[in-house]
Parts: structure tokens; C-alpha cells; sequence
């Protein structure tokens, strides 16, 4: 199959999220035989090859700013792809729900990845809001096939929009530690640290777990891995502000982390990695923390809930400081049920979200639509 991905800022990508899945996904796609091509945002790439791990790359233009960088250059990737012999365009982002229309009316088969619930999240004013939640709507409408990465987002789009979603989740892979004095270059030392690895945005509650980890007077640091004012966002630089206002000296900032095997060394070696994401779907970073075996200590959201199965793979908080300062007590004085849940978690990998297995479904996804 000839497939066409877009609604990424490109590959290569350190950034999380979207750009994670895809450069997990596409290279495997490309592995079982498939034709993909990847749409990339021009103004990010100096470099511009026209082929990156056996892929095809096209750059295309955008406006970048906070709100059109994304649309704009999906907008112009979507016309692109519906008059190129693709078979599948496959576009991630609800925000990009509006654009179904062009390859709908021009006979092209299409997907849509929505991830979560955008129109929730505090950042947005409510012109954005309401955008976000209307493009999701629209993209019911216009695309062939809706993807959710969780049932409990199976649900709500069933439930808010009356569709039957396609429901595929993330994928993570098996990681081990292979070279500890990485954790040097942060000034930590390995099962000494919490770690947060998220963007720092307000709905993440880094804060609220800041100060649970203050109040429960833990003599472990807080490491928190995580870029801020992403192209001088105003909400992000205060809630950073914020961050370093009520801190101590128990905790670290580390920082935007670019290196994806640092990333994993400082996922191995964490006594614990907490994660307070509150909407999307199944997030890869809390898939990402399983896979590398860690302790996790999770919001008790309906996806995190999912992910743990109720708590049998992981810790689950309620959004509260003093809940989260409980926790931590218990599981720093209780080391079997740190050994269980580290035993449990990459298990919950193996049996559940392999790249492989998420691979084959969306195979399987984009052969059925084509025989149809």
C-alpha cells in the first residue's frame, strides 16, 4: 500500500506525542512492505533529505504560531497527498478533522487518529475550544474511519458524537538500562529520584504533584524532564514560573531531555515515575514508563485507569496533594509492592501494546478499508 502520513511536525523528532507514534509506527509500516511517505513542516528542517529510514519525506510550508503552525501545514499536506497516488492518507489530530472534506469529495480513503479530547484542556481560550470540538465533530462526518487509542475514548466519541470508532492504542517497547552514569550529567543518582516526563502544561497537575512530594516530606528528589513556552506560549512560561516558585531544593528541573536514550536511562533508573496527565488518550509516556519497568504512580483518570488496570499495574492518585504525599509514604515503606509493580509492569507491555501488535491493526485497518 502507498500511505501518506500527516499532522506531525516531521521525522526525525525528539517531540512527544504524535511524532513518538509515528516514528514508531511508519518504520514498521514501511518494514511489512508498505510505501510511506511522511509530511513534514518545512520551517523545522534545515536538512531536508527526501528520505529518512527507507521513507519518503515531502516539506511543506506552514505558518508557525501557536494555534495555525499545525492546520496550516496539514491544510496544504492534505490537498498535496488527495491529488498524489496514495492509497491511504492516514492523518493524526482532531484539529485536522476539518480537512476530511477534501479527500472525501475527491473518492480518497482516509483515517483520522483524534488522540484526545483537545477542546478540554485548560490552555485553549474558548474560540479555541470550540474549534478543536467542532473539528472533531466535522471529522466523524468526513473521514472513513475514526481511530480512538482507548476504550474509554471508544466510548465518549460513541457517546458525544454517535460513532463507532476504530479503537487502536499506543505502543511502547521493552527497555533496559545500559549506561546508569548518564544519570551524572543531571546531578542524580539511580532509585534516588521521582520522575515527571511531560510537557509542562497546566492539565499534566505537575504542580499538584509538586506539592504532594513536598508534603510527604520524602528524602528522594523530583526530577522533572519536561520543555516549557513552546514558541513563547504565555499559559506554559507562567505555569513553568509557577513550578520553580514553590519548589525546594529537593527538586530538579532538567529540562527539555533530546536524547531519547537519556530518556531511557532516566525512566530505568527512577525509584518511581509519577504521571498526571489528565485528558488524551492513552498517553505514551505513561506506556513508555511500563516498558522500561518502572514503578508507576498515576492520576486516576479513566485512560491512566485502563492502562493499570485499575491499579493492578501501577499506583493510582486521586488530584489531590494530600493523596499523592500518601502514596509516595506507601510506597516507600513498603518494598515488596515496589518489586511487584516493577515485576508487573513491562508484562503489561508484552501482552498488550507491542508496536508489532498495534502495526498489524492498523494493517488490518487500512486492507479492509481498501476492499471495500
Amino acid at each position: 500500500m502507498k500511505i501518506a502520513i500527516i499532522g506531525i511536525r516531521g521525522l526525525p523528532s525528539t517531540y512527544s506525542g504524535f511524532e513518538t507514534f509515528i516514528s514508531e509506527l511508519a518504520p514498521r509500516l514501511r518494514d511489512k512492505g508498505n510505501e510511506v511517505t511522511i509530511y513534514c513542516r518545512k520551517s523545522l528542517y534545515n536538512n531536508r533529505p527526501l528520505e529518512y529510514l527507507g521513507m519518503k519525506m515531502i516539506y511543506l510550508p506552514s505558518i508557525e504560531n501557536k494555534f495555525f503552525s499545525t492546520l496550516t501545514h496539514s491544510l496544504l499536506s492534505i490537498i498535496h497527498a488527495t491529488f498524489h497516488k496514495f492509497d491511504i492518507v492516514f492523518v493524526v489530530n482532531a484539529a485536522n478533522g476539518i480537512f476530511g472534506i477534501i479527500p472525501r469529495v475527491f473518492g480518497k480513503k482516509s483515517i483520522l487518529n483524534v488522540d484526545g479530547m483537545e477542546w478540554l484542556r485548560p490552555k485553549w481560550n474558548n474560540l479555541g475550544k470550540w474549534f478543536f470540538k467542532t473539528s472533531a465533530r466535522l471529522g466523524t462526518k468526513f473521514y472513513n474511519k475514526i481511530v480512538t487509542d482507548a476504550e474509554e475514548m471508544h466510548r465518549l466519541y460513541a457517546k458525544d458524537f454517535g460513532i463507532d470508532s476504530t479503537y487502536i492504542a499506543y505502543g511502547a517497547n521493552i527497555e533496559k538500562s545500559e549506561d546508569p552514569t548518564v544519570l551524572d550529567l543531571y546531578g542524580l543518582k539511580p532509585d534516588d529520584y521521582y520522575l515527571i516526563a511531560s510537557r509542562l502544561v497546566p492539565d499534566n497537575n505537575a504542580d499538584i504533584i509538586l506539592k504532594g512530594f513536598l508534603k510527604s516530606n520524602s528524602k528522594k528528589t523530583l526530577a522533572i524532564a519536561g520543555g516549557a513556552n513552546y514558541k513563547g506560549n504565555i499559559v506554559e512560561k507562567k505555569f513553568y514560573e509557577k513550578l520553580v516558585s514553590i519548589s525546594n531544593d529537593k527538586v530538579k528541573f532538567l529540562g527539555h531531555v533530546s536524547n531519547p536514550r537519556h530518556i531511557i536511562e532516566l525512566h530505568c533508573n527512577a525509584f518511581a515515575y509519577i504521571h498526571g496527565h489528565k485528558y488524551g488518550g492513552i498517553n505514551p509516556a505513561l506506556l513508555k514508563a511500563l516498558g522500561c519497568g518502572n514503578l508507576v504512580l498515576a492520576n486516576n483518570t479513566p485512560f491512566n485507569s485502563e492502562v493499570l488496570e485499575n491499579g493492578k499495574y501501577g499506583v493510582l492518585f486521586e488530584e489531590k496533594e494530600e493523596d499523592i504525599a500518601q502514596k509516595i509514604a506507601i510506597v516507600e515503606n513498603n518494598s515488596e509492592l515496589v518489586e511487584k509493580y516493577r515485576k508487573s509492569a513491562k508484562e503489561r507491555i508484552r501482552t498488550n501494546f507491542t508496536w508489532e501488535k498495534i502495526t498489524e491493526q492498523y494493517i488490518e485497518l487500512f486492507e479492509n478499508m481498501l476492499k471495500k
